[in-house]
This record gives structure tokens, C-alpha cells and sequence, in this order.
């Protein structure tokens, strides 16, 4: 075979090798959808979720506001107009955005409008973020269904999607995560301090009581 030959040979292999690539990425993101919530600790809301049948993967992040690459003191310390928040990357075939949605609503508590539990602050509020009318008209749905079975006003607002934010590497998985860290309760394991932290809070038992038995992830 000709040296020409060799090169066509290795060209049309390495073309085979892209478009095999290309279609991959495409099946793949064919597989997924992407929800953007916000509820509170993105911990709590990432731990919760990943633990749903058809979530791929749960990334905390900051999202809704106006400041570029926001850090978690900045966001905490108010004024950047973001919310901690997760993006929820998810199967569709498995589990569909209605789901998701109920879920969401009977986690956290979509009464508050200060924050939720012992987080307060603009910050740590509820809310749905959407990209086109099909996932606002589901959220909205959703919001109207929550309503009429909790009998309470709900004011966790649906709004328009904007970039979205990972947070910094230490939050991501952070209740399974094995660093020590320093808390209120001494040196501890960063699983163990979400732990502890989840009940000093009150997370579950606040959203127990405000959604009884509907409470999808209670003991989480």
C-alpha cells in the first residue's frame, strides 16, 4: 500500500473515530433533561435528589442573579441576587420533570419566603427556574397541584433561567464527602457534619410536619 494510500487510510479512520464520538454525544444528550431548582441548602436538595430513580447527577450551584462567578461567601453574604441552587441532570425515560417537580414542592417548605428552616435570607429561598413555555407550564402545574393539596399559599416563584453557576468543588457530594472539616460539634467528617447539621436545622422535621406522609425524603 502506497504512503498516499496509508494517509487516506488513517484520514478516513480518524473521520470514522469524530462521528463516532459526535453520535455519542448526541445519543447521550438525547438521554437527558436538565431542572433547575432552588430549596434551601443545595446540600440538602443534591443529597435528596441524587437518591431519585433516573437522576444522573445533582450539581450545586448559585443561578438568578446578577454578579459573574460568584462565590459561596459572596452569595451568602447577600447581594449578588443568586440562590443556591442545583441543576438536576436526569433520564426522562425513567423519570419525568412532572415527577421531579412533585417531589421538589413536598421537600422543602414553599410557604417561606424568607429562606428555609435555619437558613435565611434571599439566598436560601425557594424557586423553579425554566427555559421555554413547555417547562413553565409545568412548573406552574405543578405549583398550582402542590397548592391545592397543602391548602396553604405557596410563593415559590417560576422564573426565566439564567447561567447557571457550579459552586465550588467542596460542595459538590459534600454529604458524602471524607475531609474533616471544623464544626460547632468539633472535628468531623464532612458526611457526619451534613448530618448533624441537616437535623440542627430541622429540615426534615419541618417539612414532615408542613407534608406528612407525602414527605419524599424525610431521613435523607
Amino acid at each position: 500500500m502506497s504512503r498516499l494510500q496509508n494517509l487516506k487510510s488513517a484520514v478516513l479512520f480518524v473521520l470514522i473515530l469524530v462521528g463516532a464520538a459526535v453520535q455519542g454525544h448526541k445519543s447521550h444528550a438525547a438521554g437527558s433533561e436538565t431542572l433547575v431548582v432552588a430549596g434551601g441548602c443545595f446540600w440538602c436538595v443534591e443529597k435528596d435528589f441524587e437518591s431519585v430513580p433516573g437522576v444522573k447527577e445533582a450539581v450545586s450551584g448559585y443561578t438568578g442573579g446578577s454578579t459573574k462567578k460568584p462565590t459561596y461567601k459572596q452569595v451568602t453574604k447577600g447581594g449578588t441576587g443568586h440562590y443556591e441552587a442545583v441543576k438536576i441532570i436526569y433520564d426522562p425515560a425513567k423519570v419525568s420533570r412532572e415527577e421531579l417537580l412533585h417531589l421538589f414542592f413536598r421537600s422543602v417548605d414553599p410557604t417561606d419566603a424568607g429562606g428555609q428552616f435555619c437558613d435565611r435570607g434571599d439566598s436560601y429561598r425557594t424557586a423553579i427556574f425554566v427555559s421555554n413555555k413547555r417547562e413553565k407550564s409545568l412548573a406552574e402545574a405543578a405549583k398550582a397541584e402542590a397548592q391545592a393539596a397543602l391548602g396553604r399559599n405557596i410563593v415559590t416563584p417560576i422564573l426565566d433561567a439564567g447561567r447557571f453557576y457550579d459552586a465550588e468543588d467542596y460542595h459538590q457530594d459534600y454529604y458524602k464527602g471524607e475531609n474533616i472539616v471544623l464544626t460547632r460539634f468539633g472535628p468531623k467528617k464532612q458526611s457526619e457534619a451534613y448530618k448533624r447539621y441537616r437535623k440542627a436545622c430541622k429540615r426534615d422535621a419541618k417539612v414532615k410536619a408542613l407534608w406528612g406522609s407525602a414527605a419524599p425524603f424525610v431521613g435523607n
